[in-house]
C-alpha cells in the first residue's frame, strides 16, 4: 500500500509544515505490502463501529458513525473490506456521496486500549448485493439496506495522544463481575459464621 500521507501532503499542506517547522518529519511514497496486516485486521473485525468520512458533489465532507456487533465489518479479501448497511435515518448522505466519489476516509478507535487505525481508500455502494456478498458479510437472513465495500488504499496506526479511554457497559460488566463474585463468596462465608454464633 502507499503511505497513508502519499498525497494527503498537497502543496498548502507543506507549505503550514515549512512554516510550523515540520516540514521533512514525514516520508511518502510506497511502505509496505499491498494488504492488510494481522494488527489491521484484528482492530477492524474486532471494532463495534467506527467514523466514515465521504466528500458531497458540493466538495463539502461529510463524517458519520457506523455501528454494530463487534465484527459487523468484514475483510473480503487482502485490502478489500465491507459491512452490510442497516435502516437508518433514510437520509442516504454518505451513500449517494459515495456513488458520486468514491474516495472515502475511516477511522477505527478502540477506546479502552487507545489505539486508532486510519484508512483511506475507493468505497463502492452496492445498492442490491448478491447473495454471496451478503453471505461474506455475515449478513445472510437479515435485513439489510445494500452494502459498502472499500478497496483500501492506505492504513496509519494514529498515536494515543488525547485519546480518553472508554469503556462500553458490557466491558464495564464483565470487569465488575469477578468483584460482585468476590463479595457474593464473602457474604456468604460471613453469613456462615454468623449462624454459628
Amino acid at each position: 500500500m502507499q503511505s497513508y500521507l502519499d498525497e494527503l501532503f498537497t502543496p498548502s499542506v507543506l507549505a503550514v509544515q515549512e512554516t510550523k517547522g515540520a516540514s521533512g518529519l514525514y516520508a511518502v511514497g510506497h511502505d509496505g505490502p499491498d494488504a492488510l496486516d494481522a494488527s489491521e485486521i484484528a482492530h477492524i473485525t474486532s471494532s463495534d463501529s467506527f467514523y466514515l468520512a465521504t466528500v458531497s458533489e458540493a466538495g463539502w465532507p461529510y463524517v458519520q458513525h457506523k455501528g454494530g456487533d463487534a465484527g459487523f465489518v468484514r475483510v473480503l479479501g487482502p485490502a478489500t473490506i465491507g459491512w452490510a448497511e442497516r435502516s437508518g435515518n433514510r437520509q442516504y448522505l454518505g451513500t449517494g456521496n459515495i456513488a458520486a466519489n468514491s474516495k472515502v476516509a475511516a477511522i477505527f478507535v478502540d477506546y479502552p486500549t487507545r489505539t486508532r487505525l486510519k484508512l483511506r481508500g475507493n468505497a463502492t455502494y452496492h445498492p442490491k448485493p448478491s447473495a454471496e456478498l451478503i453471505e461474506a458479510l455475515g449478513a445472510s437472513g437479515q435485513r439489510v439496506d445494500g452494502a459498502i465495500t472499500i478497496d483500501v488504499v492506505a492504513t496509519a496506526w494514529n498515536c494515543p495522544k488525547y485519546i480518553a479511554p472508554r469503556f462500553t457497559i458490557a466491558q464495564i460488566e464483565a470487569g465488575v463481575q469477578p468483584l460482585r463474585d468476590r463479595i457474593a463468596e464473602l457474604e456468604a462465608q460471613l453469613e456462615a459464621l454468623q449462624a454459628t454464633t
